[in-house]
């Protein structure tokens, strides 16, 4: 297991879990910006103030002859669990005196640039936080070659600490919520479209999907999977080609909050009721998920983030974290878009 915060010196992470906010929250707070509310800064004022928090007093030697900055390279700047990451791993930086440098790799025309460890990128970061993409052996080798401290978060790396969920507990904790009320006759809006990055959650999370189901004795017909592309729109379109089957689904998983939230959309649309005609999962407790009162499966997308920073500014000070993966714990969060199945 990653044990990447010192035991004697109160951290960012150790502040935002006393609060009970999150890291991006507690850094906010205490520079004083903007979009959070005076009472949310009030507590995480108090709470550093008492666990004598500050900034780590090893921030101008860690920059010493550095670039003073850690990449965080993502597929994508344009979603909401990049931008969680990203948020995590920037509170970490402000902390430790790092400026943060996103580095996308998506192009316009669908494709992926490739990372090296080229000294113009060593120029740029010191270390390298990459976000759910499974890179090439040539790619992880070119960067411990040049010497950039790299942590994974999502896919396991070859040579270097990682960190995310386990996303097939993750389909099974779901999938079983749903069983446990009584459906049988269960759908999955998943994604099997991308072939650039190599992104292996959605298959994960329907490998958990599939295991529940075959452990309550339950058949998957594939007619029940739809491809929802991890969008709001692909959940609206994967939602209503289910519910238009001959024998619709009574209860849905959707593996991604956002395609959840299409899924609640087109339900209204088609003027059917949630749950009562149908039950509806998501995964990651997006704020607005709260808002309309999603049931989901609960992941603390910033304390990824988070932890990477961590790890990576540890061993820029020197220590050398243990090459392990660690899983974060998840938690279902139950709201009202979940019920018993109706007699039809």
């Amino acid at each position: 297991m990653l044990e990447p915060t010192s035991p004697t010196r109160a951290t960012i992470e150790d502040v935002a879990a006393a609060a009970n906010v999150s890291v991006a929250t507690v850094s906010r707070a205490l520079r004083g910006l903007p979009n959070v509310a005076d009472s949310t800064r009030l507590r995480v004022q108090e709470v550093a103030r008492e666990m004598h928090y500050r900034a780590d007093p090893a921030a101008s030697r860690l920059a010493a002859g550095r670039a003073g900055a850690l990449g965080v390279v993502v597929p994508f700047v344009n979603s909401w669990y990049c931008a969680e990451v990203m948020a995590g791993v920037e509170a970490v930086c402000a902390e430790a005196g790092h400026d943060t440098i996103v580095i996308s790799l998506g192009t316009d025309n669908g494709e992926r640039r490739r990372i090296d460890g080229s000294r113009a990128m060593h120029r740029r970061v010191d270390g390298l936080v990459i976000v759910d993409i499974a890179i090439s052996d040539d790619e992880v080798a070119a960067i411990r070659q040049s010497g950039l401290p790299m942590v994974s978060i999502g896919p396991v790396l070859p040579g270097c600490a990682s960190l995310g969920v386990d996303d097939v507990e993750v389909g099974r904790v779901a999938t079983r919520h749903l069983i446990s009320l009584g459906h049988r006759r269960l759908g999955l809006i998943g994604d099997r479209t991308d072939s650039v990055f190599w992104f292996v959650v959605p298959q994960l999370r329907q490998r958990g999907f599939e295991a529940a189901c075959r452990a309550a004795g339950i058949e998957v017909a594939p007619e029940l999977v739809a491809e929802g592309s991890f969008t709001v729109q692909g959940g609206a379109d994967a939602f209503e080609q289910l519910m238009s089957l001959d024998d619709p689904p009574t209860a849905i998983f959707a593996i991604g909050d956002d395609m959840a939230f299409g899924a609640l959309q087109r339900a209204r649309e088609l003027g059917l009721d949630v749950p009562g005609d149908v039950s509806i999962i998501g995964v990651d407790d997006q704020p607005v998920a709260d808002v309309l009162g999603l049931t989901t499966v609960h992941q603390d997308v910033a304390e990824h983030g988070a932890h990477a920073a961590r790890l990576i500014v540890e061993q820029l000070a020197g220590n050398e974290p243990a090459i392990d993966r660690f899983d974060a714990p998840i938690t279902l969060v139950e709201r009202d878009t979940t019920a018993p199945p109706r007699p039809r």
